[in-house]
């Protein structure tokens, strides 16, 4: 079966969020946290969820500072970026993810999960956030069905 599915990853110091696409590439959803060990490990469990989850692409969430410098935590993505980029056979991209992580704990303390549970929680709700940004960008890339050029018209 053809890889169909979008990862979503936010990489922060102590966990990495996941969130994955339904096979249209319509729906985000959290999958899951995982507290990060070394960047090969790391990398490993990655590969792992592409292989099992038959990902297409994956997305990585830039913290881009608000006023679109690149600080230190951009950089440290962007050679986690560099490395998965070198090790999965797929295209791997980055995503700007300002203001997912506190969208993400508005949206856990609003439906009023207690914080020891949106600790677990927001990082893989904020990768669910970063990818539903990124298929909302790739479907306005893509010209309507219903909509034909206008010299087809």
């Amino acid at each position: 079966m053809a890889a169909t599915r979008i990862l979503a990853l936010d990489p922060g110091t102590k966990r990495i969020g996941v969130a994955l696409s339904d096979e249209l590439g319509w729906t985000a959803q959290p999958l899951e946290t995982f507290e990060r060990k070394f960047l090969g490990a790391d990398i490993a469990h990655i590969k792992e969820l592409i292989l099992r989850h038959e990902v297409r692409e994956v997305v990585v969430g830039m913290p881009v500072q608000m006023s679109g410098r690149v600080g230190p935590a951009a950089q440290s993505a962007q050679q986690f970026l560099d490395a998965l980029q070198a090790a999965v056979g797929i295209p791997v991209v980055a995503w700007d993810e300002r203001l997912t992580t506190k969208a993400a704990e508005q949206m856990l303390i609003e439906a009023d999960v207690s914080r020891k549970k949106r600790k677990g929680a927001v990082d893989r709700v904020a990768a669910a956030l970063l990818l539903k940004s990124y298929l909302e960008h790739l479907s306005s890339l893509q010209p309507a069905a219903d909509n034909p050029a206008p010299d087809e018209a």
